[in-house]
């Protein structure tokens, strides 16, 4: 059997698996599903009104043709972007492949559908609400590292040395919350080796069977649950490096402050 035609069916094999499951697998999230989402974030990482964790992860794939450097990334290999939010049962909430990876400077995230539907607020986000047991209202948020903007719907840590308790306290629970993100880019890599190899075909088609592994990864969690030991599941630090332009806002600010209050006047209490 030819390259070509090995070629034609794995386009026409993930084209059809990804059209077959992603409406039931990874369908778009409504306001109701988010809200779900942010209680399960809660009951198991004790961080309340949480839709998501956000990150990035570069996919190793052969130089496409007449790339040039658009492909090179900082770690000198070629690669393209997988941006993924992931809910707190390790399952691809959205995703946005294809992001050169020579755009380590915010370019992926910029141009990801998650992020334009942030910004022109057509993601169906629930309505802000009082935190648990608390009067205090809060908007939903994603949650990321350091690296990703402060905005009102994404939380990031407290930078800097010498931090206040109370700071402290927000970036552990913050952390606790995030790696949720790697614990899923982990999975992925331990059920489908190509992930850790170079991807050798064409760019669109690499795409495409990095989208169908997200949607086999959700259908397997959603039919057998989490089945892998994660105490043997390896998960790196993000390897994308966003860097948006631009100060947080004063209401960003303001949004993290009224989590860390929270926080504060509920530690978590470990028994």
């Amino acid at each position: 059997m030819g390259a070509s035609t090995i070629g034609a069916i794995v386009t026409e094999t993930v084209d059809i698996l990804w059209a077959e499951l992603h409406t039931q697998h990874m369908p778009e999230p409504t306001a109701d599903a988010f809200k779900k989402i942010a209680a399960e974030f809660f009951e198991t990482w004790n961080f309340p009104h949480c839709v998501g964790a956000i990150d990035g992860k570069h996919v190793r794939v052969k130089c496409p043709a007449n790339s040039g450097s658009m492909f090179f990334n900082y770690k000198n290999y070629f690669s393209i972007v997988l941006q993924a939010a992931v809910d707190a049962k390790y399952k691809f909430i959205a995703i946005d492949v294809g992001g050169y990876g020579k755009q380590s400077d915010g370019g992926t995230f910029q141009a990801s559908r998650l992020y334009q539907a942030l910004m022109d607020k057509t993601l169906k986000l629930p309505d802000p609400a009082p935190l648990p047991q608390s009067d205090v209202m809060a908007p939903y948020v994603f949650v990321a590292d350091e690296a990703y903007p402060l905005l009102t719907f994404i939380m990031k840590p407290y930078g800097g040395g010498n931090l206040p308790l109370s700071h402290e306290c927000f970036n552990k629970r913050l952390s606790r919350c995030r790696k949720v993100v790697e614990c899923a880019f982990g999975i992925l890599n331990s059920k489908w080796s190509i992930l850790s190899k170079c991807i050798d075909t064409r760019a669109d088609l690499a795409d495409n069977i990095i989208k169908c592994l997200c949607i086999l990864h959700n259908t397997i969690i959603d039919r057998e649950g989490v089945v892998q030991n994660l105490t043997e599941v390896s998960f790196p630090r993000s390897d994308v490096a966003w860097e948006l332009a631009g100060r947080p806002t004063n209401n960003a600010k303001g949004v993290r402050d009224i989590f860390t209050s929270y926080f504060a006047q509920n530690p978590l209490v470990y028994t």
